[in-house]
């Protein structure tokens, strides 16, 4: 039994067959012919028939989590060693040891390659994912898996 599909996963298609047209894999006319056909798709098995033959394209919510977990990554032990390096220096001014300002020393430096590696690094193409079957592995004692 195939699911029927909705208004927005044909505005999805239709989205994605215009990424095609814009990355030259489809001409005006095959678009507009594919997209007749995806306006009158029922199911999604007529909507997967008209997107067969094109590549996945990479999800921008995906590849904007992704970008959310490496500043994360990148920036959470910056922080966290900020803070810790925080409460000792206020400890040690407390306790009469002078305000020296050792933390910038710390953090400074790391600081400074992180902030270029954020403004660097969007512009920095990225690779293109591999859409095609995984290469067969292979076991030397049972052979491919």
């Amino acid at each position: 039994m195939d699911l029927r599909i909705g208004d927005r996963e044909r505005e999805q298609a239709i989205d994605q067959l215009g990424r095609h047209v814009g990355d030259g894999r489809l001409d005006l006319a095959e678009f507009t012919e594919r997209s007749g056909r995806v306006t009158a798709a029922r199911t999604r098995a007529e909507l997967a028939a008209v997107l067969a033959d094109l590549p996945r394209l990479p999800d921008p919510a995906r590849a904007a989590r992704g970008r959310r977990i490496a500043l994360t990554a990148a920036w959470g032990p910056w922080l966290l060693t900020g803070l810790i390096c925080l409460v000792v220096w206020t400890a040690v001014a407390l306790g009469g040891g002078g305000l020296h300002s050792w933390p910038l020393w710390v953090l400074g430096p790391w600081g400074a390659l992180l902030v270029l590696g954020t403004v660097v690094a969007p512009a920095m193409p990225v690779p293109p994912s591999w859409d095609g079957p995984r290469p067969e592995r292979v076991c030397r004692m049972h052979g491919p898996t």
